[in-house]
């Protein structure tokens, strides 16, 4: 596997670097969700290899192709597995002459219900977990039916359920219920019922236990560390070849191509951006300042950057072992450059555009021209808790008419969702189970494998269908349509991640309004304006007020934010859950 060089992964002043992206614990945890979330596997399928038009988002602490090729293999596998499922029903059916139908008619209700409850948010969300509660109402009740006719007794009591009879005659079966005296177990041939049963619960058991085998060997974190040898890059058709290649192209380059809805897309979640807009006044302790044609972005930028390359250093602490033991994110700080270009209006897809030499000129020029559409920002990003807490900080300086402008927009990636954060629990408690609770977990997960095997089969059908007749390939080029590490990010982090990012922040924050107040002193110009415009924002006084699909912070202490584009798959296969 060759991996491209990643911004901002070299040593640091002190060695001490950044892991990999493409070898992060957020990146393995992503790859092991797709196993787990059958939803988010379909969303990544979708966005990253369906829409082959669309530029891929920016993927801070984690490789998005990996996480393809897993959610692919994953696809696969399920596939497989589901078609395994679906002919263990048939042969079921055939080898009982039909009596399985009867069983599998609730049991294909149960899917139905569990993929209608997992549908929706909101007053869709209602209606479809309502409906979802009625038809496992019905399916339960249906069964119930079928155990009491299994025991002998007249079902004709049980009028209320009647829609079974009406079923089942379409279905030609209505005779089983009634047959041999009306007791089931003469007509079904029981055994044989039970032994079909038994084959479709194996293989609902086995599928269970190859997720947890590829969770605990081929992601393994020893194993995730040697992306050479990754198993889901192995088997590579020409269409993944072509994803992966611009996957890695695009993801960390510094020429940001993003999209008018959310240009900030892969950075994850708004968190209190804020804008100054002073006006250059001399002081009146120089003879004369200095022209503000000198006092340009650029001159601000140099200032600012090796202030914030400084927190990478940590306070002595008595001896050089002590002083290296620390382990302080800051010390692994990325500070680079990027320029953002929009997407919209590209003739075709240029990977050219992604060169080195490409960036270079786009950053002499928009470094100065304060643009609408082409925006020159440094970047500054810190990758806590195994790049699960991704704090990226968004600074913009530009001087205009005797004004200095300066706009910081924090963005922050909280944690992996739970589930995929738990991949390595689930797989060794069920590796570690005893042979009775596995089967008793299958026997429970089979009354809605055939639904769930259908859907899969439906599903991935129609992806094919999209791949093959979309035509998406030859569209022009388009801004990235989501972020597969912000859908897989919890809503909310705990205590000790909010700590953590308002002390970045704040440190973050500190470096950079300093810079900017110590260029300003030195080229003559007054700095109180400034100073006092600094204390109103830390109070909470100046943030950019919330919009459609901006940000919105409740006082100032910035801990309750939310976006209104933040969404969350939360769906599963059935494998993990």
């Amino acid at each position: 596997m060759t991996t491209s060089t990643t911004t901002g992964t070299g040593a640091t002043s002190d060695d001490r670097s950044p892991v990999h992206p493409s070898l992060s614990e957020a990146g393995r945890l992503l790859c092991a969700g797709t196993y787990l979330d059958s939803a988010y596997r379909d969303r990544v399928i979708e966005e990253l290899y369906v829409h082959e038009e669309r530029i891929v988002a920016p993927s801070y602490g984690f490789d998005a192709a990996r996480v393809l090729a897993h959610a692919l293999r994953a696809r696969r596998a399920e596939l497989g597995w589901a078609a395994g499922v679906v002919f263990a029903w048939f042969a079921g059916v055939l080898l009982t002459g039909g009596a399985l139908l009867v069983v599998a008619v609730p049991f294909l209700l149960l899917g139905i219900a569990g993929w209608l409850t997992s549908r929706g948010r909101g007053a869709v969300g209602v209606l479809s977990r309502v409906a979802g509660a009625l038809v496992r109402l019905w399916a339960w009740l249906l069964l119930l039916v079928l155990a009491v006719a299994a025991l002998g007794s007249g079902v004709q009591v049980l009028v209320f359920l009647r829609p079974l009879f009406w079923l089942l005659d379409a279905l030609g079966l209505a005779p089983l219920l009634y047959a041999g005296g009306g007791g089931l177990l003469e007509s079904w041939t029981g055994l044989g019922v039970l032994a079909a049963f038994g084959a479709v619960a194996t293989v609902v058991g086995l599928q269970r236990g190859h997720v947890a085998r590829v969770i605990l060997h081929d992601l393994d974190r020893n194993a995730y560390a040697r992306p050479d040898t990754d198993p889901a890059e192995q088997a590579v058709g020409v269409r993944f070849a072509r994803a992966q290649e611009r996957i890695r192209h695009e993801q960390h380059s510094r020429l940001v191509m993003y999209g008018f809805e959310d240009p900030f897309r892969g950075a994850g979640l708004p968190y209190r951006p804020w804008h100054l807009a002073v006006e250059l006044r001399p002081r009146s302790d120089r003879a004369a300042a200095e022209p503000p044609e000198l006092v340009d972005n650029a001159r601000i930028l140099e200032r600012i950057r090796p202030r914030l390359e400084g927190l990478r250093l940590p306070t002595p602490h008595g001896s050089p072992r002590a002083q290296a033991a620390v382990r302080d994110r800051l010390r692994e700080l990325v500070v680079d450059e990027c320029v953002f270009l929009p997407a919209a209006g590209l003739p075709g897809r240029l990977p050219e555009l992604f060169r080195p030499e490409v960036y270079e000129a786009h950053r002499a020029d928009a470094v100065e021209e304060g643009g609408e559409q082409r925006r020159h920002f440094l970047r500054i990003r810190v990758g806590g808790w195994d790049e699960n807490l991704v704090v990226t900080v968004f600074v913009r300086v530009h001087t205009q008419g005797r004004m200095l402008m300066l706009e910081v927009a924090p963005h922050v990636l909280l944690p992996v969702d739970e589930v995929f954060q738990a991949a390595d629990d689930f797989a060794l408690r069920h590796r570690n189970n005893n042979p009775f609770a596995k089967a008793v977990s299958a026997v429970g997960r089979t009354p809605r494998s055939l639904g769930a095997s259908l859907a899969t089969l439906f599903g991935g059908t129609a992806s094919v269908w999209r791949v093959a007749t979309a035509g998406h390939r030859g569209a022009l080029p388009a801004g990235p349509g989501l972020s597969v590490r912000e859908i897989a990010a919890q809503p909310d982090g705990s205590l000790f991640h909010l700590m953590d990012l308002d002390r970045y922040l704040k440190t973050i924050q500190e470096r950079v309004a300093g810079g900017v107040k110590e260029t300003l002193h030195e080229a003559g110009w007054h700095t109180d304006e400034f100073d006092q415009r600094l204390v109103h924002v830390a109070e909470g006084g100046v943030f950019i007020q919330s919009m459609n699909h901006s940000a919105f912070s409740v006082g100032g202490s910035g801990n309750s934010n939310r976006t209104s584009h933040h969404t969350h798959t939360n769906g599963s296969n059935g494998s993990g859950r």
